[in-house]
């Protein structure tokens, strides 16, 4: 009955590995310009989506600026030469599309989702604002207030957002990715349009853009409306990008935050490797794993252990993303159980670690939690929006763009030796920072 088992197993993460794939291939095309153009056609719908993803985000910023990489993309919906503030989204809105945009440490993409007759429509406007933003010193007084309001709202008056805030900031000593992606305040409160004007000038440029289209369309037919649009729009040379070296950590870091809170929190980080050469690597996809066996379902060790069975915590995660331009992060979270330290919570964590170092997941446990990592993922990419989000996702950290399908067969290989292993190696206190949300009293009357 168990070999049954792990043959159905086995046959369902191929059968669900194999669904990306063979859904639709892949079409890419690059403008004289250097704007690569990648379409995927999904037929499902009369719908399309539509992403530009510009290769700059926080890691691209210097000391004195950080946070300009998202106050540009405020300033995005702020006017061009022919339309004036606002009128970008109302646009999109009256054609029946919804426009949205969003900044990470890697890129800043903007997308918008309407009835695919209208895409034309949207290059339009996309390429106008390439080519021709209006940065105007009234409307950037106004959004640099928007944007401090919002680091105030979403991470000063949060303390789990000010605790990962302080994780980053201590696991990383070199790299941009230790500043948070809406800047440090000091920063933003010192913000000059001119700042947003040479950001846009360096970066905001055919030849560092990727036009990602997934929806009801013909991917010949959208290659000549990207050439109609955004084809005249001249390519210019590029800021040259000197990221720091991230050096090798050596020993336990710890910080304790004192901000009001109900509740004390951990956050536990270690440096781990990403996905660089998709066919060479079985380390990333051996961390995925273990992610995903840790907090993958209800199933999972940390809930299972930790929540459920011993009671030490009230919350528990698991989190690691294996694409992106910088250095990774393998981070576990958790909230101690009323009556229960932070010290008692950190030594339940690592015991969970010391058993996966020292005697692996069992044959039963592999299988189910490739099952639900494989499905999980194809299922998020069932979504137009995530396929766009995905396929941005990957060509901007460097991987080919096609590498979604790729991305399942390797978690389908990945042994329980190998995830033993990356627990070994990396999971150790060398590479260990840890940080603590002690609770301060809540200010009266907040709740």
């Amino acid at each position: 009955m168990r070999l049954r088992a792990g043959l159905r197993g086995a046959a369902a993460i191929l059968a669900l590995a194999a669904i990306v794939p063979a859904r639709a291939q892949l079409h890419e095309h690059t403008l004289d310009n250097g704007m690569k153009i990648l379409v995927k056609e999904d037929h499902r719908a009369p719908v399309v989506v539509s992403m530009v993803w510009y290769r700059a985000g926080s890691v691209d910023e210097t000391s004195g600026t950080t946070g300009v990489a998202h106050v540009l993309e405020h300033m995005m919906f702020k006017g061009t030469r022919a339309l004036a503030p606002g009128q970008f989204s109302k646009t999109i809105a009256r054609a029946g599309g919804r426009s949205n945009a969003f900044t990470s440490r890697d890129a800043t993409a903007y997308h918008q989702q309407l009835h695919a007759s209208r895409l034309s429509l949207v290059l339009e406007l996309e390429a106008d604002r390439m080519a021709n933003l209006v940065l105007a010193e009234e409307e950037f007084a106004q959004e640099i207030k928007v944007v401090m309001e919002e680091r105030r709202l979403r991470t000063e008056d949060q303390p789990r957002s000010l605790l990962y805030e302080s994780l980053f900031a201590m696991a990383y000593r070199q790299h941009p990715y230790r500043t948070p992606i809406i800047g440090w305040m000091d920063d933003l409160e010192n913000m000059r349009v001119e700042d947003a004007r040479a950001w846009y000038r360096a970066w905001y440029a055919p030849n560092n853009a990727t036009l990602v289209v997934v929806g009801d369309v013909d991917a010949r037919e959208v290659f000549e409306q990207a050439r109609r649009w955004f084809g005249a729009i001249p390519a210019h040379g590029l800021p040259e990008r000197r990221t720091p070296v991230e050096p090798p950590q050596r020993g336990v870091r710890r910080a304790v935050l004192g901000a009001p809170a109900e509740l004390p929190h951990l956050l536990m980080g270690w440096h781990v490797p990403v996905v660089r050469a998709l066919e060479e690597e079985w380390e990333p996809f051996a961390l995925w794993i273990l992610a995903a066996a840790l907090d993958g379902s209800e199933a999972a060790r940390l809930a299972r252990t930790l929540v459920r069975e011993s009671r030490v915590a009230v919350s528990a995660s698991a989190g690691y993303d294996a694409v992106g331009r910088g250095p990774g992060l393998f981070v576990l979270s958790a909230a101690p159980a009323p009556g229960r330290s932070l010290d008692e919570l950190e030594a339940a964590l690592r015991e969970q670690l010391r058993a996966i170092a020292e005697q692996g997941l069992t044959a039963r446990e592999l299988e189910r939690t490739k099952v639900q990592a494989v499905a999980s993922e194809v299922f998020q990419r069932d979504s137009m929006f995530a396929q766009a989000l995905e396929i941005g996702r990957t060509h901007n950290a460097g991987l080919p763009p096609d590498s979604a399908g790729r991305h399942l067969r390797k978690l389908e290989e990945v042994t329980a030796a190998q995830v033993q292993a990356v627990a070994r190696k990396y999971l150790v206190d060398d590479n260990l920072t840890v940080v603590t949300l002690k609770p301060q009293p809540l200010a009266a009357g907040v709740q």
